[in-house]
């Protein structure tokens, strides 16, 4: 029989541990949340930070697909369900606090922010001000119609 994530083409990182004590390791924060930052695979270049509920982490490890718990929508968000920028994620990792999720993905696209550039992290601080460094690589009104 095929698992699930062999289905989604994904890879299942908890070992097969139908039990996710694994998922007990976590310090949850008092809204159920996990901070989870999205780490590119190779060039070790932070795209996102974002959050994730226990239902969420469970379903990134089953499928190997990033999934997130929106504040704003008050749901699982499933990373390119919208744009189809999925995020391949190739390895889980827990920080040394139990707070903090790194995800080593693979970004299909090339585009993580909802701005349309590659990382959410485009904007440096030069002299006392905010400046977007990185460039638009698609308009977002063409991404999320």
């Amino acid at each position: 029989m095929t698992s699930g994530a062999d289905q989604a083409g994904g890879t299942d990182m908890s070992g097969g541990n139908l039990s996710e004590s694994w998922l007990d390791a976590v310090r949850w924060d008092a809204a159920g949340l996990v901070t989870a930052i999205a780490q590119e695979l190779g060039s070790e270049r932070i795209l996102m930070v974002a959050w994730m509920n226990r239902e969420a982490l469970a379903q990134t490890a089953a499928t190997g697909r990033a999934v997130y718990w929106s504040r704003s929508r008050g749901r699982l968000w499933r990373k390119g369900e919208e744009s189809g920028h999925v995020q391949r994620v190739r390895e889980l990792r827990l920080d040394c606090d139990g707070d903090v999720i790194l995800m080593k993905v693979e970004q299909q696209g090339g585009i993580a922010c909802h701005t349309g550039r590659h990382s959410c992290f485009f904007s440096r601080l030069e002299d006392g001000q905010w400046v977007a460094v990185d460039p638009v690589l698609r308009d977002p009104e063409t991404i999320y119609k």
